[in-house]
């Protein structure tokens, strides 16, 4: 019983690891398409073959970035090769997280909604 718990937690900690390494290693990358990166969430399967590292971006094209981070994703595992301590170090698959990007609109949306509720008043 003991182990099927420590499992998701050794999950959470490794996807935890992968996110602030990645984060670190996409600083040495010299491609122009790719900006200002921020590492929002690592989802790793369960056999570690792969991780998702979902990103959002500051600055930059989104399509391009996340392009280039796929086109740099071999160069960033073998820097997590150096530094994490598992058997089996994931081939990363980069996704562009929409979530922020969403949430600016419906903040957006929201302030015209009451800037329009207080001119009426």
């Amino acid at each position: 019983m003991r182990h099927k718990k420590s499992i998701p937690n050794r999950s959470h900690r490794v996807a935890d690891q992968i996110q602030r390494d990645v984060a670190e290693l996409i600083r040495d990358l010299k491609d122009p398409r790719i900006g200002m990166v921020t590492i929002n969430a690592v989802e790793v399967t369960p056999d570690y073959a792969h991780a998702t590292v979902f990103f959002s971006l500051l600055v930059g094209e989104p399509a391009e970035c996340e392009l280039a981070l796929n086109e740099a994703a071999g160069f960033l595992r073998n820097g997590l090769f150096k530094r994490l301590a598992i058997h089996t170090v994931p081939t990363l698959h980069f996704r562009f997280d929409k979530t922020t990007e969403r949430a600016a609109d419906l903040n957006a949306l929201i302030q015209r909604a009451n800037a329009s509720r207080a001119k009426d008043d």
